[in-house]
């Protein structure tokens, strides 16, 4: 069975940096793509990251584009999501995805795809 878990959310301050991970499990990710997104109270789940399986291709949210570094560590089958900088619009649950069929590129986040529980982010002004 598949499992995806999230750790490493928190409380910071604006300004700090939390570092985000995602343990894999049941199945070996380093030919999917695997992402993060988040959901903030009141709004609809958004794009974060995502990293191809080899992580040579990343692509990044705009609004968090320069402060997140999203990597991967494959032997480890982890997923991880550096986050510097924090504003308080970063505040969200952060969820890990990966994709359901392995494959060469960095979509993923399909309602199809595996997907953990999240993890909550709150940054304070």
């Amino acid at each position: 069975q598949v499992q995806l878990v999230e750790s490493g959310g928190g409380l910071v301050q604006a300004g700090g940096s939390l570092r985000l991970s995602c343990a894999a499990s049941g199945r070996t990710f380093s030919n999917h793509a695997m992402g993060w997104f988040r959901q903030a109270p009141g709004k609809e789940r958004e794009f974060v990251a995502t990293s191809s399986g080899s992580g040579d291709r990343t692509l990044y949210a705009d609004s968090v584009k320069g402060r997140f570094t999203i990597s991967r560590d494959n032997a480890a089958n982890t997923l991880y999501l550096q986050m510097n900088s924090l504003k308080p619009e970063d505040t969200a649950v952060y969820y890990c995805a990966a994709s359901r069929i392995p494959h060469s590129g960095i979509r993923v986040g399909a309602q199809n795809d595996f997907w953990g529980q999240g993890t909550q982010v709150t940054v304070s002004s």
